[in-house]
C-alpha cells in the first residue's frame, strides 16, 4: 500500500510544472499520503538530505501561476550508470517514500523506467515545451510556449512591415516541428521549416525570392532550431532575395512565463491521475492525454518515440500561407 510519495522534476523546465506539482501534493494530501518533493532532479534524489522536503498543501500555495519549477531541475548523466541508480534507490527507500512521480521528457522517463525496474513503483507526466513526447497529444509547457512565440512573431510583423523586411525566427522544439508548424498556423507565416519539411536551402532561397517578386511587405519564415545558422542564413536570404532579412532566435523565453490556462488545466488533471493511479498499483506508465481523455502508456512505448501532431495540418498551412 502507497503511503508516502515523492515528486520531482527533471530536464528543461516548462510553463506549468508548478500546476503539476501543486496537483501531486494537494492531491496527495487529500489522500492522507505523505508527500515529498525532491529537488534539483534526479541529482536531488541521489544526494537527498536537503533536496527532500515534506511538502503540505501550504508549501504550493500560490505557485499555479508561476512558471518554472519551485523543486528546480539539473542534469545527471551519471544517472545512466546501474550503481548510480541503486544508490538513488536506497536513498528512496531510506526516506520511507514508496512511489515517485516523475515531470519532464524523454530523458526523465528513461530514468523512471530504470528505478521501476529497480523495484520503485514510477508515473511519468509530460513537461516539456517541444510537445516531442509520444504517448500524449500535448505536453504540459506547450501551449504556453506557442502562446510566447506567437506574440514575439506579432510584434515583429509590426516593425518588419515598416521597413519591408524579411523576419526570420528560430524557434525552439529540439527535433519536433510542433511549435513552428503551431506558432507558424496561428500567425500566417509564409514559410516554415521543419525537421521533416522545407529544410533545404535552396528552396528556402527561392521561396523569399518570390515572397519579394510578389510585392510581399514582411515575410515571416520560422525555422525550427539545429536547422541552420539562421544569422547566416537571413543573410544568404537578403544576397539572394535582395529583400533586407532580420535574424530572430527566441531562446529560452519561449521557456519562462505565466503557464496558460490550458497547461494549468492539464497538469492540474494529469497531477490528480498520478497519484490516483499510484494508488491503484499502477506502475512503470507514462500519463497523458489523447482527444481529451487521460490515458497510460507504459514508458518502452514511449521513450525515444517520435510524434508530430500538427504534421497533419501542413497541407492547411501551405494553402492559407
Amino acid at each position: 500500500m502507497v503511503k508516502k510519495i515523492a515528486v520531482l522534476t527533471s530536464g528543461g523546465d516548462a510553463p506549468g510544472m508548478n500546476a503539476a506539482i501543486r496537483a501531486v501534493v494537494r492531491a496527495g494530501r487529500s489522500f492522507n499520503l505523505e508527500v515529498i518533493g525532491i529537488h534539483e532532479g534526479y541529482k536531488g534524489l541521489v544526494e537527498a538530505g536537503e533536496n527532500y522536503e515534506v511538502m503540505t498543501r501550504r508549501s504550493v500555495t500560490n505557485i499555479i501561476a508561476r512558471g518554472g519549477t519551485i523543486l528546480g531541475s539539473a542534469r545527471l548523466p551519471e544517472f545512466s550508470q546501474h550503481e548510480v541508480r541503486v544508490k538513488g534507490v536506497e536513498q528512496l527507500k531510506e526516506a520511507g517514500i514508496d512511489a515517485l512521480i516523475v515531470i519532464g521528457g524523454d530523458g526523465t522517463y528513461a530514468g523512471a523506467l530504470r528505478l521501476h525496474e529497480l523495484g520503485i513503483k514510477c508515473i511519468g507526466l509530460p513537461g516539456t515545451i517541444d510537445n516531442d513526447i509520444a504517448g500524449t497529444d500535448y505536453t504540459i509547457g506547450f501551449d504556453t510556449c506557442v502562446n510566447t512565440v506567437v506574440e514575439a512573431i506579432d510584434k515583429l510583423r509590426d516593425t518588419c512591415g515598416s521597413h519591408r523586411r524579411c523576419a526570420v525566427v528560430e524557434v525552439m522544439g529540439r527535433y519536433c516541428g510542433d511549435i513552428a508548424r503551431a506558432a507558424g498556423l496561428a500567425t500566417g507565416a509564409e514559410f516554415i521549416v521543419t525537421n521533416s519539411e522545407n529544410n533545404d536551402l535552396q528552396t528556402i532561397l527561392d521561396q523569399t525570392k518570390h515572397f519579394k517578386e510578389a510585392g510581399k511587405r514582411h515575410p515571416v519564415i520560422i525555422v525550427t532550431e539545429h536547422l541552420f545558422d539562421v544569422i547566416d542564413l537571413a543573410r544568404k536570404i537578403e544576397e539572394y532575395s535582395g529583400m533586407e532579412t532580420r535574424a530572430t532566435i527566441l531562446g529560452h523565453i519561449q521557456r519562462g512565463g505565466t503557464p496558460s490556462c490550458s497547461d494549468r488545466i492539464l497538469a492540474s488533471r494529469l497531477g490528480l491521475a498520478a497519484v490516483e493511479s499510484l494508488m491503484q498499483g499502477v506502475s512503470g506508465v507514462c500519463l497523458g492525454i489523447q482527444s481529451n481523455e487521460i490515458v497510460a502508456t507504459p514508458f518502452e512505448d514511449v521513450i525515444g518515440k517520435s510524434k508530430t501532431i500538427y504534421s497533419e495540418f501542413d497541407e492547411l498551412i501551405k494553402i492559407l500561407s
